[in-house]
């Protein structure tokens, strides 16, 4: 069945079909599907001198596969953490063709043979209690988005929640009266809920109020200067502008709306919060990623503690041991 004609609609149908149909994927993740594929397509074009559409499916070989890889590592600069990325998209993508495609089967077992490459994980940066109240002390408090700014802030550190979480937050989300909380929809398409200090919901309550007008349930909370809803973009150009006096070089910090995530965390743990009810205030899918923010945490008071911890001078003076100078190290060696 493979020919001119079937690549086109096959990844039609995949992205159509199957990641929106089948497997219920948001907008956002539809298009890193989407990036990664545009990227595969072009690159094959070139490598076959051809236009993409004049592609057929069989010019989604292995060798072109393995060559894409080395391309993003190596022409793009991406990091092992991005090829990996892509790489689970291919696999998605891959095992879909198999599942239409039978005479494309030894291709895609082979595609998806190809490992995932160990990668260190991602640095887990924070902003500590004194640095999140002066930031909070000091936000404008003039301006026509000052009232904004103050509540994005305030909810990003107060829910953790991703930036894309409160691009799509509307009015009808949010429950301003007691018990206040706000319902966060999530990766995969799940839901969950996080209670509000009286503060946030303060901050909240004012600024849907300062339209005039009541809020219809499916007014964006966040909206630019235009009124339009926030976009992923704009809340980090906001953080960005509001924050990034916070970047720390020499710990490698850039303060991002995901630092508040891993701000809100952290605290939550240093107050005692059980490690379940993080995940689930985080939305979480495993235990795994939660659990991270408490070794951080234990690394962190170790180092705190030996740094601190003041000489032992009760302790009779002991002989310095021949494996600390080089000199006694030699003399000792050479006497064995």
């Amino acid at each position: 069945m493979t020919g001119t004609q079937q690549l086109g609609p096959l990844i039609h149908s995949f992205f159509i079909d199957h990641l929106v149909t089948v497997k219920g994927l948001r907008p956002a993740s539809v298009r890193s599907y989407s990036d990664t594929i545009r990227l595969l397509l072009c690159f094959v074009a070139e490598r076959k001198g051809t236009k993409i559409t004049r592609l057929k499916l069989e010019d989604l070989s292995f060798e072109h596969i393995l060559g894409f890889l080395r391309y993003l590592e190596g022409d793009r600069h991406n990091h092992v953490r991005t090829r990996n990325q892509r790489l689970a998209a291919l696999h998605t993508l891959f095992e879909y063709i198999a599942s239409r495609e039978p005479t494309m089967l030894e291709t895609c077992q082979r595609v998806a043979a190809i490992p995932i490459k160990r990668a260190a994980p991602a640095e887990t940066h924070f902003l500590e209690r004194d640095e999140m109240e002066a930031l909070l002390r000091h936000l404008p408090r003039t301006g026509r988005l000052a009232q904004r700014d103050h509540a994005l802030i305030l909810f990003l550190y107060n829910t953790g929640a991703r930036a894309q979480e409160i691009a799509e937050l509307r009015a009808g989300n949010l429950q301003l009266v007691e018990p206040y909380l706000v319902r966060l929809h999530g990766k995969g398409d799940k839901w969950r809920t996080c209670p509000l200090w009286d503060q946030t919901a303060k901050r909240l309550t004012a600024l849907l109020d300062s339209s005039g007008a009541p809020a219809a349930a499916n007014a964006p909370v966040f909206c630019s200067a235009t009124g339009e809803a926030l976009t992923r973009f704009g809340i980090y150009k906001a953080v960005r502008r509001l924050a990034g006096h916070l970047d720390d070089p020499g710990i490698n910090r850039t303060v991002s709306p995901h630092v508040f995530r891993h701000t809100a965390a952290m605290h939550l743990l240093e107050s005692g919060v059980e490690i379940n009810v993080i995940r689930g205030w985080l939305g979480h899918a495993d235990l795994t990623t939660t659990n991270r923010y408490a070794e951080i945490n234990t690394r962190t008071k170790m180092e705190a503690l030996r740094a601190t911890e003041p000489p032992d001078t009760s302790a009779a003076r002991r002989p310095t041991p021949v494996w600390r100078s080089d000199e006694s190290l030699l003399n000792w060696l050479s006497n064995l």
